[in-house]
């Protein structure tokens, strides 16, 4: 689904970066390694440990180099690279989004835990947010 292809060159969809630019989230971290800063789309894309193995699998076809702008030199250069890409794209971000829906369920399960609009969401971002 080229959705998420999108999604990964754009930097929008579920990085915690944009999730926490637009106020989704409350902090840009990754939710799923313990050892980052901020989730981002070359995050995802280059870093991640969650994601090694699909990570393996691109490397093989397109090379070390994950930046973005070499990323879609090979993706153009060769169907083989596209697959590969795509293939990645769909994997990881189809996870990343389930996981995304679940963390939206369970605060939304609880009734005092129900997101806020407005002016009411940021203030009450602002109490959780890390020091």
């Amino acid at each position: 689904m080229f959705k998420w292809v999108t999604q990964v060159l754009s930097g929008h969809g579920c990085f915690g970066k944009y999730l926490c630019r637009i106020e989704r989230e409350p902090d840009a971290r990754c939710h799923h390694c313990v050892h980052c800063g901020e989730d981002t789309a070359q995050h995802t894309l280059a870093e991640c440990v969650a994601w090694e193995e699909q990570r393996r699998v691109l490397r093989n076809e397109v090379g070390s180099d994950l930046s973005l702008p070499a990323v879609v030199r090979k993706m153009v250069d060769s169907a083989e690279s596209w697959d590969a890409v795509v293939s990645f794209c769909e994997d990881v971000m189809s996870q990343k989004e389930t996981a995304e829906r679940e963390r939206e369920i369970l605060l939304t399960s609880f009734p005092n835990r129900r997101r806020r609009t407005g002016r009411r969401r940021r203030a009450d971002n602002a109490l959780f947010r890390p020091p």
